[in-house]
Formats: C-alpha cells, sequence, structure tokens
C-alpha cells in the first residue's frame, strides 16, 4: 500500500480514537459480552447480538487505524519553506472569481477531511485543482454543479 499522507493533529487524533478503541471500548464491549452471556441462551439474545456487532466494528475499526499509522506520512506543514505554492496541509484562501465570495480550505489527509470544518480532503475535486498552483495563479475545479473558477488569494502555512 502507499503511504498515506496526514497532518500532525490528523495522526494526533488518529492514535487518541485508537488508544480510546483498546482501553476504554474494547474492556467495555467485553463486559457487555459476559453480561449478556449470563442471560442464557444466545440465539434470542439482543443484547447479546448487539454487543458482538459493537466488537466487530471496534476490532475492524482498531485494524484499519493500526494500518494507516503503520503507512502513514506525517507532513508537518509549519516545517516546510514557504513558498506561496499550494501543498499539502497548507491553507489556502480562495476568491470566487464570478462573485468575488471568498472560502478558505485546508487540505488534509482523508481521515481529516470535514466540509463543515472546511478541512478537504487531499483526493477531493477542489484539492486536485489546486495541490501544485501558486499565490495568484487562477484555478477551475470541475465540481458536480459546474465548473467553478478560482484566484488563490493566499497559501499559509499553519
Amino acid at each position: 500500500m502507499n503511504n498515506v499522507p496526514m497532518t500532525v493533529a490528523g495522526e494526533r487524533a488518529l492514535r487518541e480514537e485508537l488508544e480510546r478503541l483498546k482501553k476504554v471500548d474494547r474492556p467495555r464491549i467485553t463486559q457487555a459480552i459476559a453480561e449478556a452471556r449470563e442471560h442464557g441462551d444466545l440465539k434470542e439474545n439482543a443484547e447479546y447480538h448487539a454487543a458482538r456487532e459493537q466488537q466487530s466494528f471496534a476490532e475492524g475499526r482498531i485494524k484499519d487505524i493500526e494500518h494507516k499509522l503503520s503507512h502513514a506520512q506525517v507532513i508537518d506543514v509549519t516545517s516546510i519553506a514557504h513558498t506561496g505554492k499550494v501543498i499539502f496541509g497548507t491553507t489556502v484562501d480562495l476568491i470566487n472569481v464570478e462573485d468575488d465570495s471568498e472560502v478558505t480550505y485546508r487540505i488534509v489527509g482523508e481521515d481529516e477531511a470535514n466540509v463543515k470544518e472546511n478541512l478537504i480532503s487531499v483526493n477531493s475535486p477542489i484539492a486536485r485543482a489546486l495541490v501544485g498552483k501558486s499565490e495568484g495563479d487562477e484555478v477551475t475545479v470541475n465540481a458536480p454543479g459546474g465548473d467553478i473558477h478560482y484566484e488563490i488569494e493566499a497559501v499559509r502555512h499553519e
């Protein structure tokens, strides 16, 4: 598998989730399974089946996080010289050329993406259009609703 790019904050969040899953959720689920077993017939025991489903989900997520962390390429954008070029981890201020509206995005890894917080995945159409461009460049983003034309106002390493 290829390296999984992530920011320092993204790696920290995954490590915290992994620790919570192993030290809090796993023991709680194991206890719930043990208690459900004590209630007798497992075939018709909804509590037992629910706990087993939770266990399956938690173990799958643990494996997923461990795999991502083992292939992580943690990029600390604050340690990279500022060139005005859009790279992974930078925060980009954009101006919509058509209506002069402004928007700011930070380019992050897949697991860190959260559109509500303007954190966009490096694999998103917007990020793919921006990476490699510089301050002052105009870019066209092929969005589902049609092409959007932006001017890159500023690129920050935060």
